[in-house]
Formats: C-alpha cells, structure tokens, sequence
C-alpha cells in the first residue's frame, strides 16, 4: 500500500489521526471550562498513566479544548532539575497575551508581576539568561510575587493572572506535562496555590499530567490534594475504541482491516496507543493491498517490534547505568517469577525484596540503582515496597532480550 498516504503516526506526545477512547475526558473538560468561566467552584485535574498511554496527546487536546473557549492558555514541561518559577511564567506569559484584555494597563501590570516573579531568584551575580525575560516589555512590579517563597509568590501571582481573566469573562488554564518531576517545594506551593483560587473562585485552573505515582506525590506534599484535584487514570483502549483509532484513518484512505486483522492487531498491542500507532504504520506499508488482513499483522509485526525495541524501549534502556540495567533485568525476572503481567491495565508491580533475591544482594545495596531509576522515570513507586515499569511490556522486552 501506498507509504505516503499511511495515516499512522507514532510519536512522543504526537496527534493520533483519530483520538479514540477519550469522548468521556473531552466531555468532562467542557463542563469545567463553562463552570469555571461562570465563577462556579471546580476542581483542577490531574492525568495519571504508564507511558505511551497519550496522556501529552490529551493534555494538548483539552488545551485546544480551552483555547477554543476562548481561555488563556500556556504549558510547561517539568524537569527535576529546574525550578517551576521560569517555565510557569512563560506559560502565563502566554495565557496573558492570549486573553486579549482591553486594558493595557491592566495587563502591563500582570506582566510585570509575572517578570518579577520569573526574576526572583536571580541575584545581582546572575547571569542574562537567568535575568532576561523573553517579550516581556512591562516594568518590573516590586513587592507582589517576589517575597522568595515560591508558596506566597505563586498564590500572588495566579490571583493576579485569575482576576485579570475574570475582569474578560474569561478563565486561564496552566497544563503542566511531567508533573511528578516538579521539586518538593514547587509541588507544595502549587497544591497551596490551586486551594487559594477554588476558594476565592477564580477562573484558574491547573490541568496537570504524570506517572501513576503522582497522585501519591502531591498527597505526600499537602493532605488536602487528594480532595484538591479530579484525578483521571488514564489507561490503554477498550477494544472498540481500539479498533475505531485503526479503522477510522484507514476509511479516510479508502482501505479496510478484516477482523481477523483487528483481533491480531489488539492481541499484538493491548490497546496501547503508542503501539497502536506503531504497528498500524508497519502493517500500512508492508500489506500489498487493502483490506488488511491477519496474515499482513503477522508478517509485519517483528519490523514493528523492531521498531519499538529501538525508539521505545531500548532509547530508555541506553539511559541506564551498567548497574541500573541489571536492576531492570531482574525487575522483569521478579515479575516473571510472580506471574505478573505488565500488559494488562496500569502494569504489575514486584517487590524490591524479590529483585534483590534475584541479584543476591541485599535491598539497602541496590537503594542507589533503584533511586536513580526513580528519577529517570524508568520505574516508580506506587506503594512503599514495590516498584513497577513505568513503561508497557518493559518487562516483556528485557526478557527477550536476555
């Protein structure tokens, strides 16, 4: 079949051509825009899921979703190594100007509190890049959001930011990618911010997205988070919604799977988006011609695994250490051990007193490997005790290539 008409697309965080199985988080986020826009209290959300689920994919959809409303609108990406006070001001700097306030005043002033908090942490010593504030013309505002703690600062700020999108009818949406990775005292300041606005009632909100483990995360940061946030687990594809994100693009190329094509495709990847995508994009070029059959799957499949084993799965293996990489492996022969399946649902996850029974080691000296796991984002921690992948069929892949 034609390779340029292939509709499939894996890719990180990349629109799939039909974004099945997610009408009901679409529908959900409309209410909460009208709410929050009518000054009507709401929660803010948080999406929990494994990798390769299309929790940046739905971020970005809801996003659109706000945009579309008319919302100010900005994201950021998390990193463990930065602070949350220059990327967040990019983002509102964003929202702000897509408000489109009548008053330049108004917004000037904003803006210039937004530089200031962006700026608070950079001494007379700082370098440019540190002091500098991209397309933020308006003076500095003294005194509002730059105290130096970033709790006091941020509910400054998003008060000022949430009355400037009330004074338009309006609401402002921060959408927040790799939340987890926010520092301890970031996560704080946010849960504290996102309490202060729900009870003043202003149209902000926080839609934030992670790890299975994030929710454990802020409950650890503040005890009122659990009732703070609407959190949403996102998972793999039931399989009609799986079959609709296979068969609604090929329609739109004028081709077709049999069924027998479609059972072989949702045995192959479980419903995972990602995998979704990658196998419908092998199966496309090398099936001769439409419809696809069973037979096609078959033989395409090991280029698609191929192709998940290099960009997928071994990308994330090639960032371990030596170390870290026997960990993984007999993370994966633990889990075989106990029968657990890391394709179904959230994945399965081992106790790391039997991955240390498989290295023969004692758990206190495996605690480097496994924390710094932990913080590549190759495994969390929902429950204390036991670890899991953060990343499908991980296991699955190790042992094959034992």
């Amino acid at each position: 079949m034609d390779p340029i008409r292939n509709p499939y697309a894996p890719g990180a965080g990349q629109r799939p051509p039909e974004l099945a199985g997610r009408d009901e988080q679409l529908s959900a986020f409309d209410v909460v825009l009208e709410r929050v826009a009518r000054g009507r209290p709401e929660r803010s959300l948080v999406l929990t899921g494994l990798r390769g689920v299309g929790k940046t994919v739905l971020l970005n959809a809801l996003r659109s979703a706000a945009v579309r409303k008319g919302w100010g609108t900005g994201k950021l990406e998390a990193r463990p190594d930065q602070s949350l006070r220059r990327p967040l001001s990019s983002a509102l700097h964003q929202a702000v100007r897509e408000l489109g306030h009548p008053e330049p005043a108004e917004t000037d002033h904003v803006l210039g509190v937004i530089r200031s908090f962006a700026q608070r942490d950079a001494g007379a010593d700082a370098k440019l890049r540190d002091r500098w504030s991209p397309g933020i013309d308006a003076p500095v505002v003294r005194g509002r959001a730059d105290s130096g703690d970033v709790e006091i600062d941020l509910v400054e700020l998003l008060t000022d930011v949430g009355g400037l999108a009330a004074d338009v009818g309006k609401g402002i949406g921060v959408f927040i990618d790799e939340m987890q990775d926010l520092g301890p005292d970031d996560i704080s300041a946010l849960c504290a911010a996102c309490h202060e606005l729900s009870q003043n009632g202003l149209p902000v909100i926080v839609v934030g997205a992670g790890l299975p483990h994030l929710p454990a995360v802020l409950s650890a940061s503040k005890s009122y988070s659990e009732r703070l946030f609407s959190y949403q687990r996102i998972d793999r594809l039931s399989r009609d919604a799986a079959d609709r994100a296979l068969v609604a693009p090929a329609a739109e190329e004028e081709a077709a799977f049999t069924a027998d094509a479609l059972d072989a495709m949702y045995d192959a990847t479980r419903g995972y988006p990602y995998f979704i995508q990658a196998y419908g994009r092998s199966v496309w070029d090398i099936a001769p011609r439409t419809p696809i059959t069973a037979d096609d799957v078959a033989v395409a499949g090991p280029e698609a695994e191929r192709e998940l084993a290099v960009g997928f799965f071994g990308s994330r293996f090639e960032r371990a250490t030596p170390a870290e990489r026997d960990y993984l492996r007999a993370m994966a022969d633990a889990a075989d051990g106990e029968g657990v399946d890391d394709s179904e649902g959230a994945g399965g996850s081992v106790a790391t007193s039997d991955v240390a029974v498989v290295l023969g080691k004692k758990p206190q000296s495996l605690s480097p490997a496994r924390d710094s796991l932990l913080k590549k984002g190759l495994i969390y921690s929902g429950e204390r005790g036991r670890i899991a992948f953060t990343v499908p069929h991980f296991g699955r892949y190790l042992r094959s290539q034992a």
